[in-house]
């Protein structure tokens, strides 16, 4: 059975990358999600106009990987505390976000978010929302750093 989690950390290239690392993950696509216009584009969502948040879709097998586990490394890959800003992206379209799919993904994340706040010296800002509809983003975003040969993004 696969199951789906959908987070917003920053920009997604990276994100991305980090999640299709972790045992138990089948796949991780970049998109956007969370905002108001029908199939969005890059350009569309970098005005900042549009509401969405650029996002990975995680499909995992929670046989061999939990949701928690997941979550935990969410908290390691970006900042939550700044408000709709990941390094030197600024924009709502960088909020850090975490988009769940059921009752007991958004318990467990609610759990988690109090937990991992022992971690930041700041409070955390990240949302706690229900998915709504996923765009993916453009071929040329997916993979976007194993196509260049890059390990991280991240500053």
């Amino acid at each position: 059975m696969t199951e789906k989690a959908t987070f917003g950390a920053g920009c997604f290239w990276g994100v991305e990358q980090n999640f299709r690392e972790i045992p138990g993950v089948l796949d991780a696509v970049s998109g956007y999600l969370g905002g108001k216009l029908d199939n969005p584009t890059y350009e569309d969502v970098c005005t900042g106009n549009t509401g969405h948040a650029e996002v990975v879709e995680v499909a995992f097998d929670p046989a061999r990987v939990s949701y928690d586990t997941l979550l935990d490394a969410f908290w390691k890959m970006h900042n939550p505390t700044t408000l709709n800003r990941q390094g030197p992206d600024v924009g709502a379209q960088y909020r850090s976000a975490i988009f769940f799919h059921s009752p007991e993904q958004q318990r467990v994340a609610i759990a988690s978010k109090e937990k991992a706040q022992a971690m930041f010296p700041r409070p955390i800002v990240t949302e706690i929302t229900p998915a709504s509809e996923f765009y993916r983003a453009e071929e040329y975003h997916q993979q976007y750093l194993a196509k260049r040969g890059i390990k991280s993004c991240h500053i």
